[in-house]
């Protein structure tokens, strides 16, 4: 016992010098480290002078959190195999179109201003300009998922379902026994769920679905139970592909709040496509992508699940002729290529841009090109929520509120519940809607997916339900309201703005 106990004494000593040499060296410590952030790291330079502030008033500790939350150093090790992958693929997809759309893009003289962005969206990342889509637009998520358990019913060959969250709640209970039958009847079902987004799903629910014939897996995956050591590099998108021949894209996840049954967040106001047509085969094209990488399995082996048979496409009697391009971005890409798309929108609009969104943290060029288009003339109106679900983005979005009122630019904070509609529309004749917000981290460390269509009827409808929103269920943010808001709002505003290259 004696040794023991010397022994004990012995290590504390140790333990205890070690800490007192560190706390008088921490001054020459810290200095080494802030050198590995600034250059051994191509970062941002307000994200570095964020972090050297995180590690100046929590030295050291500091630094194990950027460790943490800023992987950048093993990233490009982390997506090799993944980005050639999509770039074998894309450039074998951007051959076989080139020479047909380079011929003709748009038909209409009013988009010709857009064949730049058509053209860049192809040679960048492979997105092909489809022109047979036929799109209809969900704004309340009951009947979108009651419109997409009716489609599972009707699958014959897969369901493939990819989604941020997924919560064993009444909404997924409602799936489970339709994709259940399926997978009885040999219709291929497969689930990816990004791992953060999944964290709270049981594992025995996942047990239950893989053993009825349920394909499942985690996108970046917890370690060790739910330890998530990659709290970056989410996977956001959410996507939905039956047969080929109907997919779904948008903000909905899976859960009870995105049918409104939370209390916390009341009504949820969110934005989600049905499309029918070739766009299909490019989010199938994207959800391959992902699965391969998260399950090790090739997907590009059987062509027919791409349409390389030409399967035959369900029409419904409705003509379809909404031209469309799938967008994808995410930190396995050079290009952050949602972002510049809605960059070329808001430089190319001519009479008005309406964005609604639930976090509005632009980066530099985003809010320049928006003051730009305002000090233009350009009807610049943006949403956002009235109420926060992450406190520091809320104040951070808030923020830079003040930089559009100050340029004539109109917001807006939605009141009826929680708005989470991420959508772009301009002019009345070009849209974008899909998984991505207006923030810094859905352009450069989420993997996204957006819709960018070009068409009037789809642009026309969306505007239609921004206007509604706007007229009946928001209250505007004047500059005069503005200037008014308490001192301790602009501490929120200043501190979250600081933080905002890491939110």
């Amino acid at each position: 016992m004696e040794a023991a106990i010397e022994m004990l004494l012995y290590a504390s000593g140790h333990a205890l010098a070690a800490w007192a040499w560190m706390m008088e060296h921490l001054v020459y410590i810290n200095l080494a480290l802030s050198v590995v952030i600034v250059f051994f790291q191509r970062r941002d330079p307000k994200a570095v002078w964020t972090w050297l502030l995180a590690l100046y008033f929590v030295p050291i500790f500091g630094f194990f959190l950027y460790l943490l939350l800023c992987q950048d150093y093993h990233k490009n090790k982390m997506f090799r195999v993944k980005e050639v992958e999509d770039r074998l693929w894309y450039s074998v997809k951007a051959q076989e179109e080139a020479d047909l759309n380079r011929k003709i893009w748009f038909a209409d003289p009013d988009y010709k201003e857009y064949e730049k962005l058509a053209k860049y969206n192809l040679e960048t990342s492979g997105a092909v300009l489809t022109r047979d889509n036929q799109v209809e637009i969900f704004t309340d998520g009951v009947e979108k998922f009651d419109d997409l358990i009716q489609e599972m019913k009707k699958a014959r060959q897969y369901i493939h379902i990819q989604y941020y969250i997924i919560k064993n709640d009444q909404v997924f209970r409602n799936m489970m026994p339709v994709l259940k039958e399926k997978a009885a009847q040999g219709v291929e079902v497969r689930i990816l769920c990004d791992g953060m987004g999944g964290r709270f799903m049981p594992k025995r629910v996942w047990k239950d679905l893989i053993k009825s014939g349920v394909q499942v897996r985690e996108f970046f995956p917890a370690f060790l139970g739910r330890l998530q050591l990659r709290v970056n590099y989410r996977n956001h998108r959410k996507i939905v592909v039956i047969d080929g021949k109907v997919g779904y894209v948008g903000g909905f996840n899976i859960g009870r709040e995105y049918i409104s049954q939370d209390p916390k967040f009341g009504y949820w106001r969110d934005t989600h496509l049905k499309i029918r047509g070739s766009a299909v085969y490019s989010l199938q094209i994207r959800f391959a992508l992902d699965w391969n990488y998260a399950a090790g399995e090739n997907l590009f082996k059987d062509g027919w699940y791409f349409g390389l048979d030409q399967q035959e496409k369900e029409t419904e009697g409705k003509k379809q002729t909404v031209e469309a391009q799938i967008i994808s971005s995410g930190p396995d890409a050079s290009n952050r290529q949602i972002r510049n798309n809605y960059l070329h929108l808001f430089q190319e609009a001519k009479d008005h841009i309406y964005i609604q969104t639930p976090y509005f943290v632009p980066d530099d060029a985003v809010l320049s090109a928006l003051k730009m288009a305002a000090e233009s003339g350009v009807d610049v109106r943006l949403m956002i929520p009235c109420k926060p679900d992450h406190p520091f983005v809320y104040w951070a979005s808030y923020s830079y509120v003040g930089d559009l009122l100050a340029v004539g630019a109109r917001c807006y904070v939605y009141k009826e519940g929680f708005l989470h509609a991420k959508a772009v529309m301009a002019d009345g004749l070009v849209c974008s809607c899909g998984t991505a917000n207006m923030d810094i981290r859905s352009f450069e460390l989420n993997f996204e997916v957006n819709a960018t269509i070009f068409d009037r009827e789809t642009t026309r409808q969306m505007e239609k339900a921004f206007l509604t929103d706007l007229k009946d269920h928001c209250q505007e943010v004047t500059k005069e309201r503005y200037e008014k808001r308490s001192m301790g709002i602009r501490v929120k505003e200043q501190c979250s703005r600081l933080l905002s290259p890491l939110l």
